[in-house]
Protein backbone atom coordinates (compact mmCIF):
# COMPACT_ATOMS: atom_id res chain seq x y z
CA UNK A 1 0.00 0.00 0.00
CA UNK A 2 0.91 3.67 -0.91
CA UNK A 3 1.65 6.19 2.14
CA UNK A 4 0.60 9.56 0.44
CA UNK A 5 1.49 13.32 2.86
CA UNK A 6 -0.94 15.93 2.53
CA UNK A 7 -0.72 19.65 3.75
CA UNK A 8 -3.79 21.65 4.81
CA UNK A 9 -2.14 25.45 4.46
CA UNK A 10 -4.45 27.27 6.44
CA UNK A 11 -4.59 30.92 7.06
CA UNK A 12 -7.13 33.43 6.99
CA UNK A 13 -9.66 31.00 6.92
CA UNK A 14 -8.36 30.16 3.70
CA UNK A 15 -6.90 26.49 2.20
CA UNK A 16 -3.92 26.24 -0.59
CA UNK A 17 -4.97 24.28 -3.25
CA UNK A 18 -3.05 23.29 -6.04
CA UNK A 19 -4.74 22.47 -9.62
CA UNK A 20 -3.23 19.14 -10.71
CA UNK A 21 -1.40 18.36 -14.45
CA UNK A 22 -3.65 16.98 -16.91
CA UNK A 23 -1.10 14.72 -17.50
CA UNK A 24 -0.54 13.30 -14.16
CA UNK A 25 -1.76 9.79 -13.68
CA UNK A 26 -3.78 9.98 -10.10
CA UNK A 27 -6.46 12.94 -10.36
CA UNK A 28 -5.57 14.60 -13.73
CA UNK A 29 -7.04 18.31 -13.34
CA UNK A 30 -8.37 18.15 -9.87
CA UNK A 31 -7.45 20.30 -6.88
CA UNK A 32 -5.50 18.88 -4.88
CA UNK A 33 -3.57 19.41 -1.62
CA UNK A 34 0.05 19.66 -1.30
CA UNK A 35 1.79 16.98 -0.74
CA UNK A 36 3.08 13.79 -2.24
CA UNK A 37 4.39 10.00 -1.56
CA UNK A 38 6.16 9.04 1.32
CA UNK A 39 9.20 7.41 0.08
CA UNK A 40 10.99 4.14 1.86
CA UNK A 41 12.48 5.21 5.36
CA UNK A 42 10.86 8.56 5.89
CA UNK A 43 7.95 9.43 8.10
CA UNK A 44 4.86 10.89 6.76
CA UNK A 45 5.78 13.86 8.98
CA UNK A 46 9.31 14.24 6.84
CA UNK A 47 7.11 13.84 3.46
CA UNK A 48 5.47 16.21 4.25
CA UNK A 49 8.27 18.38 4.22
CA UNK A 50 9.98 17.56 1.97
CA UNK A 51 6.58 17.71 -0.97
CA UNK A 52 5.55 21.04 0.45
CA UNK A 53 9.26 22.33 -0.11
CA UNK A 54 9.10 20.93 -3.84
CA UNK A 55 5.95 21.69 -4.87
CA UNK A 56 5.58 24.99 -3.27
CA UNK A 57 8.39 26.43 -1.81
CA UNK A 58 7.14 26.62 1.83
CA UNK A 59 8.98 24.67 4.54
CA UNK A 60 6.02 23.84 7.19
CA UNK A 61 7.51 24.04 10.94
CA UNK A 62 4.12 23.81 12.91
CA UNK A 63 1.26 21.42 11.53
CA UNK A 64 -0.59 18.34 13.43
CA UNK A 65 -2.65 15.34 12.12
CA UNK A 66 -5.73 16.59 10.74
CA UNK A 67 -6.49 12.82 10.07
CA UNK A 68 -6.06 10.01 7.59
CA UNK A 69 -8.18 8.83 4.34
CA UNK A 70 -7.96 5.50 2.34
CA UNK A 71 -8.15 6.22 -1.13
CA UNK A 72 -11.58 5.92 -2.59
CA UNK A 73 -10.55 5.04 -6.11
CA UNK A 74 -9.59 1.75 -5.49
CA UNK A 75 -10.36 0.94 -9.24
CA UNK A 76 -8.28 3.57 -10.83
CA UNK A 77 -5.20 4.19 -8.71
CA UNK A 78 -4.53 1.22 -6.24
CA UNK A 79 -4.38 1.43 -2.44
CA UNK A 80 -3.26 4.35 -0.64
CA UNK A 81 -3.62 5.93 2.74
CA UNK A 82 -3.74 9.94 2.82
CA UNK A 83 -1.85 11.03 5.58
CA UNK A 84 -3.44 14.74 6.30
CA UNK A 85 -1.77 17.54 8.11
CA UNK A 86 -2.87 20.95 8.72
CA UNK A 87 0.10 23.52 8.41
CA UNK A 88 -0.63 26.67 9.80
CA UNK A 89 2.98 28.02 10.42
CA UNK A 90 5.81 27.95 7.86
CA UNK A 91 9.13 29.46 6.32
CA UNK A 92 9.23 30.61 2.95
CA UNK A 93 6.71 33.49 2.63
CA UNK A 94 4.31 33.14 -0.55
CA UNK A 95 3.81 29.60 -2.10
CA UNK A 96 5.51 29.62 -5.58
CA UNK A 97 4.33 27.05 -8.45
CA UNK A 98 7.56 24.77 -8.53
CA UNK A 99 8.10 21.82 -10.64
CA UNK A 100 5.77 19.59 -13.18
CA UNK A 101 2.85 18.26 -10.56
CA UNK A 102 0.52 21.52 -10.50
CA UNK A 103 -0.47 24.14 -13.44
CA UNK A 104 -1.88 26.70 -10.28
CA UNK A 105 -2.16 27.08 -7.10
CA UNK A 106 -4.69 29.29 -5.26
CA UNK A 107 -5.75 29.79 -1.80
CA UNK A 108 -9.65 29.62 -1.19
CA UNK A 109 -11.60 30.24 1.43
CA UNK A 110 -12.46 27.22 3.88
CA UNK A 111 -16.42 27.47 2.47
CA UNK A 112 -15.51 27.31 -1.45
CA UNK A 113 -13.21 24.80 -1.76
CA UNK A 114 -15.81 22.58 -0.10
CA UNK A 115 -17.87 23.34 -3.07
CA UNK A 116 -15.79 22.60 -5.29
CA UNK A 117 -16.29 19.72 -7.90
CA UNK A 118 -13.28 19.20 -9.36
CA UNK A 119 -12.18 18.06 -5.51
CA UNK A 120 -9.42 15.46 -5.52
CA UNK A 121 -10.46 13.38 -2.87
CA UNK A 122 -14.07 13.94 -1.41
CA UNK A 123 -12.48 13.20 1.90
CA UNK A 124 -11.22 16.64 1.90
CA UNK A 125 -14.51 18.49 2.34
CA UNK A 126 -15.34 17.03 5.67
CA UNK A 127 -11.63 17.98 6.46
CA UNK A 128 -12.14 21.52 5.93
CA UNK A 129 -14.86 22.05 7.61
CA UNK A 130 -13.41 20.92 11.06
CA UNK A 131 -11.07 23.75 10.40
CA UNK A 132 -14.27 25.81 10.37
CA UNK A 133 -15.19 24.13 13.90
CA UNK A 134 -12.03 24.68 15.47
CA UNK A 135 -11.07 28.18 14.81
Amino acid sequence: MEHIACAIFVRNQQVLLGRRAANKRVYPGRWDLIGGHVEAGETPELALVREAEEEVGLTPTRFVRAGATLQPRLDLYGEATFHVFTVREWRGGEPQLLGEEHTQIGWFKIEDACLLEALAVAEYRRLFRNLILSS
